[in-house]
C-alpha cells in the first residue's frame, strides 16, 4: 500500500468566529470530535474547509492545529492542489514542512489543461515531495475529467501518486481506473451516497462530508461490506441516504456548517461569495437532523 490514510478520511470544515477569522479552538474541538467518531485521517483546506477563500498562512495554521489537537490518534492530509503547477508545488514542499501525512492535490480549475498537461503538473508535484499524494478529480469544479488512462499513467510513474478521489459519477470511470492502475493504489469515493457502490467495484474508502455528522454508521457501512455483508450494508446505505444529499441543498459546506451549529459543534459562519442557510433550508436540514441514526 502507497498510502495509510484509513477508509474514513474527513474533509474538516474550517470554523470561523463572527468577524470570519478562523476560530482555531473551535478546529481543535471539531478535530477531536471527528477522531472520536469514526474518523481514520482529517483533511484541512479542501473544499469542505473552504480553500478557496482561506490565504495558504492560514491553511499551514489550520493544519499544524490539528495536528496538536489529534496527536496521533489520525492522520492527517492537506489540501495543496492549485490551478499553478508553481503554487502546487511549493504548497506541497510546506504541507511536508509542516508535518501532513498526505496531500490532496487537485486537477488545475479553470485552465482545462490537456491530459498530457496533467500528467506534468501531477509529475511537477511528485517531484517536489515525499509524501504520498491523493489525486483529485472533481469534474464539476475543475470544468474537465481526468482519464483513467492518465491517471494510471501518473501511478506507474511516481510511486507517491498513491491515490485518487473520485467525484464523479460516471461509475464506469471507476471500474477503468480499478483495472488500469496497480493493486497498491487506492481510489476514494468523493460523494457519500456513491462510497457503497464504488466499493463494489474496488474502491477502498471514503473521503467524507456526512462523516461529521455519521462517522461512526459510515465506518460500520464499509466495514459490513467488507465482511462480505452486503445486505447490511445496503440497509445502512438507506438510512444514511438522506443525510448524504441533504448536506448538499446549498453549495458545500453550507448545510455542513448550519448542521454542526445545531449540534453547537461550530459557527454556520462561512466566508464570501457562500452564504448561511435561508431558514427554508434549516427546515429541511433540521428535518434529516431529527432522524435516528443509531
Amino acid at each position: 500500500m502507497r498510502i495509510n490514510v484509513g477508509e474514513v478520511v474527513t474533509a474538516m470544515a474550517t470554523p470561523f468566529n463572527d468577524n470570519l477569522e478562523i476560530d482555531y479552538g473551535a478546529a481543535e474541538k471539531l478535530a477531536n470530535h471527528l477522531v472520536d467518531n469514526g474518523t481514520d485521517a482529517v483533511l484541512v483546506a479542501g473544499t469542505t474547509g473552504e480553500s478557496p477563500t482561506l490565504t495558504h498562512e492560514e491553511e499551514l495554521k489550520l493544519l499544524k492545529t490539528v495536528k496538536n489537537a489529534v496527536g496521533n490518534r489520525a492522520k492527517l492530509v492537506m489540501g495543496a492542489g492549485s490551478n499553478s503547477t508553481q503554487t502546487a508545488v511549493e504548497m506541497s514542499k510546506k504541507a511536508e514542512e509542516a508535518g501532513a501525512d498526505a496531500i490532496l492535490s487537485v486537477v488545475p480549475y479553470y485552465n482545462k489543461p490537456s491530459q498530457k498537461g496533467l500528467i506534468e503538473h501531477f509529475s511537477q508535484v511528485a517531484k517536489a515531495t515525499e509524501l504520498p499524494i491523493i489525486l483529485y478529480n472533481i469534474p464539476g469544479r475543475t470544468g474537465i475529467n481526468m482519464l483513467p488512462e492518465t491517471i494510471a499513467e501518473l501511478a506507474s510513474r511516481h510511486a507517491n501518486i498513491a491515490a485518487v478521489k473520485q467525484s464523479n459519477p460516471d461509475l464506469d470511470l471507476v471500474t477503468e481506473i480499478a483495472i488500469k492502475t496497480p493493486d497498491d493504489f487506492l481510489i476514494y469515493s468523493g460523494d457519500d451516497s456513491l462510497t457503497l457502490p464504488m466499493l463494489s467495484l474496488g474502491a477502498y474508502g471514503v473521503i467524507s462530508v456526512a462523516s461529521h455528522l455519521i462517522g461512526k454508521q459510515i465506518k460500520q457501512m464499509i466495514t459490513e461490506f467488507k465482511q462480505g455483508n452486503v445486505k447490511e450494508a445496503v440497509q445502512l446505505q438507506h438510512k444514511l441516504y438522506p443525510m448524504f444529499k441533504t448536506l448538499f441543498i446549498a453549495p458545500n459546506p453550507t448545510p455542513l456548517k448550519a448542521a454542526l451549529q445545531e449540534i453547537n459543534l461550530i459557527k454556520e459562519n462561512v466566508r464570501p461569495p457562500l452564504v448561511v442557510l435561508s431558514e427554508e433550508e434549516k427546515n429541511k436540514l433540521r428535518g434529516v437532523l431529527n432522524l435516528n441514526y443509531a
